[in-house]
């Protein structure tokens, strides 16, 4: 066999074994930090009374509720809700649409 043949063989081979290693080394980190993340989620869960609850209100349903906010939002807060002024977005489309008025064809 012709050496250069035989050494870009072993070439390729290597860095497909490399490729392989690194591949294996990326997953393994992914499941660390999973596992790591999880368990950050499940220590950072808050503890005793959250919010004042209104008579009649079953516990069981404060809890899934809780818990479903908690989920959907993590430990993230909401600051502040206002609504908001779309005025600049409405100028925009409409000097968007307006900008081709002016090449429109002729009514027939």
């Amino acid at each position: 066999m012709n050496q250069p043949v035989l050494f870009s063989l072993q070439v390729y081979g290597i860095s497909i074994v490399i490729a392989m290693l690194v591949a294996v080394l990326i997953k393994l980190m992914v499941a660390v930090t999973g596992r790591l993340e999880r368990d950050m989620a499940a220590k950072s869960v808050p503890q005793g009374e959250v919010c004042p609850v209104a008579f009649g209100i079953p516990d069981e349903d404060v809890v899934a509720l809780s818990a479903a906010i908690f989920a959907a939002i993590g430990h993230h807060h909401i600051l502040h809700i206002s609504p908001t002024n779309r005025t600049w977005s409405s100028h925009g489309r409409a000097a968007q649409h307006t900008s081709h008025a002016g090449f429109q064809r002729p009514p027939h």
